[in-house]
């Protein structure tokens, strides 16, 4: 069998590609004992960072317990989207501490039925007004926000064309609604356009056009100021993905669309609580008819559980937060500049300005050996292989916070000049 690697031979180091290529046309028990051996391959060639054990807050810096020999070390995190580091800010930790002795810490049971609190419609409320739209419905995940979202609204008469960079939970809920759709190159408004007015494929249907505000993988920005003008003028209902850009971009942190000045022209927008808000949960916000009919029609929302009252109150102390302190903000903004200005030499995916900094791995480079390079430096940031992108364009991932310290950032600039130089 090619490339498989067995328990006596550990020398050898394939990636992800020899397991989605070769393993998984095999039978099931022989492709979970290839993938078995294959993991236990990454751990003992020291490169297999996933799943590392916190045994701390989510600041930026953490402590991580060592699988292999129980120590406890001291790492910067580079690697969660607690941008704004209101996981540990002291006002949303206190209005969660209130909030259990009020309202306890779960429900017991879905929105539609007997999770619907009081708390709940205030968050409803609440993002309506930071995204400049009439209602909001909240959902377990963000995952299955975009899930219900295409499910429960589009059918066989709609079409979407969207971005191909596009989240996987995009791209799992078309598939799973079997909705009409086609796809563009990334940021490619010219492509778009010639997809709108393709008349043979779309005539007679609805048009949705999905983007997102700020690109994970590369982190990058949809340019919105095009696409807007674009989906009106050919008539388009324009969905617009901002897990990365609330509470990030724009003056007042309401996201993407505030940053291009289209606060009151995006039809739909989805967002996350596991990135700003580093919590757990997603949201549509949208026209209040919109809203009702995903209420009784996205799947995801109807057949999953109320989010906890204490996840519910941390999004809204976050939201004060974001309101009230502007400078958290501005010191991440400052903090992702000087960042990307002393790390532009070492293969920068685009021009970030968001929190999110890619560095492709150079040609040749093992990336997980680097990635347990960093690991062993102190330094926690994620390196994402292949399939999750393509081959030549495998990179790691550098989160930013607004409570990286400029030292920090030294600190992570220095360490990246190290890996490069002892692995390219």
């Amino acid at each position: 069998m090619k490339n498989i690697e067995s328990k006596n031979n550990k020398q050898k180091c394939f990636d992800f590609r020899d397991f989605v290529v070769d393993g998984k046309s095999l039978p099931f028990e022989d492709r979970i004992t290839y993938f078995s051996e294959f993991i236990e391959n990454t751990r003992h060639n020291q490169q297999n960072c996933y799943m590392r054990e916190t045994i701390s807050s989510a600041d930026r810096e953490v402590i991580i317990a060592d699988r292999e020999t129980g120590k406890h070390r001291k790492m910067l995190m580079f690697g969660s989207n607690n941008y704004l580091g209101l996981s540990t800010h002291p006002y949303v930790r206190q209005k969660v501490k209130k909030t259990i002795d009020k309202f306890g810490v779960g429900i017991g049971g879905p929105s539609l039925l007997n999770g619907y609190t009081s708390l709940m419609r205030e968050l409803e409320e609440r993002l309506s007004a930071f995204k400049h739209q009439e209602d909001t419905l909240i959902f377990s995940s963000g995952f299955n926000t975009n899930l219900g979202l295409i499910g429960g609204l589009l059918g066989s008469n709609d079409v979407v064309i969207f971005d191909e960079y596009s989240h996987a939970s995009f791209y799992d809920g078309l598939r799973l609604a079997n909705i009409p759709n086609f796809k563009f190159p990334h940021n490619n408004v010219n492509e778009l356009n010639s997809l709108l007015n393709d008349s043979e494929s779309i005539a007679g249907r609805t048009k949705f056009v999905g983007v997102e505000g700020v690109y994970s993988m590369d982190g990058d920005l949809s340019p919105l100021d095009e696409i807007v003008p674009l989906c009106k003028k050919n008539n388009a209902l324009l969905i617009l993905d901002d897990a990365h850009g609330t509470g990030v971009m724009g003056e007042k942190g309401s996201g993407t669309s505030e940053h291009f000045g289209f606060t009151d022209d995006i039809d739909i927008v989805m967002g996350t609580f596991s990135k700003t808000f580093s919590v757990t949960g997603g949201f549509i916000s949208s026209s209040k008819p919109i809203i009702e009919y995903l209420r009784y029609f996205a799947r995801s929302y109807m057949f999953s559980a109320s989010l906890p009252p204490v996840t519910i109150a941390a999004v809204l102390a976050g939201l004060d937060v974001i309101q009230n302190e502007p400078e958290l903000r501005i010191k991440l903004h400052q903090n992702v500049e000087y960042a990307r200005d002393r790390l532009t030499k070492y293969n920068m995916i685009g021009k970030p300005v968001a929190g999110i900094i890619s560095l492709l791995a150079p040609p040749g480079m093992n990336i997980r050996k680097a990635a347990y390079g960093f690991h062993e430096s102190g330094i926690f940031l994620n390196a994402i292989e292949y399939p999750a992108v393509p081959e030549n364009m495998q990179r790691f991932r550098i989160s930013i916070m607004a409570t990286h310290t400029e030292e920090d950032l030294n600190r992570l600039v220095k360490n990246v000049e190290n890996i490069w130089i002892q692995n390219h």
